[in-house]
């Protein structure tokens, strides 16, 4: 620990498992103050107790729950400087079957709880004339695709373009805007809902040969979130082990 974030206030939503879980507690490691929000509850609690942070029960599809989390940061930590939200779900539906509650469902999650986070942190980051906001994305979308993930791709790639058109308007007030786009992060999720024969295959797309961890995708995010990113506003960090780079599939030196 380095105390990059000393006397920080940080409200990461969808922090409870997984990538959030991963981020909340590397702010915490560098000394920032941490609300976790998230809609799982029991799980969000157990996490925000081991960190030492506080926990609000939040749908950020819900513009009232986006609000209410950002009230929580100031009430209980008296300022909001680092938003962080990293809620998505990734449903697996060719586009000819997705109906139109699950393409909502996804672009409210992902693409709306993106405006509505930023909006939250907003007003209060607007009266310090300074904040960071940092935003999950994908390279599934903005980069690349798999059949299954059109709503998916759709709302990654639109909080991309989110993410330029907030940093030019917030610039005025002193606050970055970016984010981060994993690749394949080995999570609960993906253990879970993923079969051992498909995580083999990403690993072997990875020209580093493994999957991403959770704290490899909170070391970026706790970079955008430090002061040495003071001067980078409008962009993502591709976080993928190189994923997306090849041309075909057989890209190693020497392939057999």
């Amino acid at each position: 620990m380095t105390g990059r974030l000393k006397d920080r206030v940080a409200l990461v939503i969808g922090g409870a498992r997984g990538i959030g879980e991963g981020i909340a507690q590397r702010l915490v490691e560098e000394g920032a103050s941490v609300v976790i929000a998230d809609s799982e509850i029991e799980r969000g609690q157990q996490t925000a107790k081991r960190l030492g942070s506080l926990f609000v029960a939040a749908d950020i599809s819900r513009k009232e729950d986006a609000d209410q989390a950002a009230a929580a940061a100031i009430a209980r930590f008296g300022g909001l400087d680092i938003l962080v939200q990293n809620a998505g779900i990734y449903p697996w539906t060719l586009i000819e079957n997705i109906d139109t509650d699950e393409w909502d469902r996804v672009m409210a999650v992902n693409l709306r709880g993106t405006f509505f986070a930023a909006r939250a942190a907003l007003p209060h980051m607007k009266a310090k004339k300074s904040g960071r906001m940092i935003f999950t994305s994908s390279i599934t979308g903005p980069r690349v695709t798999s059949p299954g993930h059109g709503h998916y791709s759709a709302s990654k790639a639109g909080i991309n373009g989110f993410i330029k058109a907030a940093a030019l308007e917030f610039s005025h007030y002193g606050i970055t805007v970016n984010g981060v786009e994993p690749g394949n992060v080995l999570t609960e999720g993906m253990k879970l809902h993923r079969s051992a024969a498909f995580i083999r295959t990403m690993e072997e797309a990875v020209p580093l040969g493994r999957l991403g961890t959770p704290r490899d995708i909170a070391n970026a995010v706790l970079f955008l979130a430090s002061d040495e990113a003071s001067y980078i506003t409008g962009t993502t960090i591709i976080v993928d082990g190189g994923q997306i780079l090849p041309e075909g599939k057989d890209f190693r030196l020497n392939p057999e």
